[in-house]
């Protein structure tokens, strides 16, 4: 029993040293340092940012951007949509995540933006959530939420269910 005691308190200790809080704290930074790449369209730091094998999900369930992908539409959006994207608050969080499926260094980020659209389009404020998997110092992975209608509506869209023509 006691053997087995020694070995539950060690195998704890050796988990508990796998994880290191600090790359928490290193990896909401490498996040704010993307959302600055963002904001100031510098896709170079963008792509020194986001891991060879990088895959963004959403906002909509079928969406799904490589990082060659990410990049090009980022380039897309701001030379031919967006005037300017800007974080008007932020806040980041790091957890690592130990077993399971989506273990890993995670980062959640839960934004209000103001995107602004190019010509007369207007803008929109939109509250956003995040969350990335960090790998080796770069960004494996995302998954990003908003509500594409309302975003739509700020806009002057109306929608009108079918059934009502």
């Amino acid at each position: 029993m006691k053997s087995l005691i020694i070995v539950l308190l060690s195998s704890v200790f050796i988990i508990g040293c796998n994880i290191n809080p600090k790359n928490t704290e290193k990896n909401a930074l490498l996040i704010e340092e993307y959302v600055k790449a963002v904001e100031t369209e510098d896709y170079n730091l963008m792509s020194s940012l986001l891991h060879e094998d990088y895959l963004g999900y959403g906002p909509s369930i079928n969406d799904s951007l490589t990082k060659v992908e990410a990049l090009a539409n980022w380039q897309v959006n701001s030379d031919k949509l967006y005037e300017e994207i800007k974080y008007l608050e932020s806040r980041n969080i790091g957890i690592n995540i130990t077993s399971g499926k989506n273990q890993g260094e995670w980062v959640s980020t839960w934004a209000k933006l103001q995107i602004t659209y190019k010509g007369e389009r207007g803008s929109v404020v939109i509250w956003a959530n995040t969350i990335y998997l960090i790998e080796n110092s770069a960004i494996l992975k995302s998954y990003t939420f908003y509500n594409e209608a309302d975003a739509l509506k700020q806009l002057g869209y109306v929608f009108i269910d079918p059934n009502d023509l």
